[in-house]
């Protein structure tokens, strides 16, 4: 019978996933990866290259999911808001794809991997994004998404903090979603003001 191929990869990158978000690149091991995946590790070599490679495929993998499951739409600040409150919930069910760019950001500092795909992914954000705000500046559109997704990335990863600061009432995780939105709305607003100003008048 033949190897089902694309079958293999996917089972290494769900196990790859797993692994590297619970302990990053550095702790992560090819041998606890092939085990839960169930398969020989000559075939993430076979595959992938090495350990870093996997490494790449997984955050690209799930930076490409999440652009697919998480769009921006709508126009005007309440898009961004929704936006913003969309990517919270997402990540408060699956917070895949925020551990693994803080475990990136923590390990690589501003090395990035996949860099052609995940470009095309960013600027198809930053795109949606002027879309939503028309007149804003692609920088100040890359700002207010780097705002969001720090924002929404927090949450899940950093749950410690969040209750130090805030407490830890029932409820909390709703009353932070709150204050992403507003802050958002208000984030959004203000750009989208400031392109009206700057606009001229025909």
């Amino acid at each position: 019978m033949a190897w089902d191929t694309e079958r293999t990869k996917g089972l290494l990158l769900k196990a790859a996933t797993s692994e590297f978000c619970a302990r990053g690149l550095a702790g992560a091991r090819i041998d606890r990866i092939a085990t839960e995946a169930g398969v020989n590790k000559e075939r993430i070599y076979q595959y992938f290259g090495n350990k870093n490679a996997l490494f790449d495929a997984v955050i690209v993998n799930a930076l490409s999911t999440l652009m697919d499951e998480v769009p921006i739409e709508g126009t005007g600040p309440e898009a961004m808001a929704d936006y913003a409150g969309r990517l919270f919930d997402h990540h408060q069910k699956d917070a895949t794809a925020p551990r693994l760019l803080f475990w990136e950001g923590l390990e690589r500092g501003t090395e990035v991997v996949g860099l052609p795909k995940r470009m095309a992914n960013c600027a198809s954000k930053v795109n949606s994004t002027i879309a939503a705000l028309p007149g804003v500046s692609r920088e100040d559109a890359g700002d207010l998404l780097i705002t969001i997704v720090s924002l929404c990335d927090s949450a899940p990863v950093l749950p410690a903090l969040d209750g130090l600061m805030a407490g830890d009432e029932p409820g909390r995780a709703q009353k932070r979603r709150s204050a992403v939105v507003r802050t958002v709305y208000l984030a959004a607003s203000a750009l989208a003001a400031e392109a009206a100003e700057s606009t001229p008048v025909s």
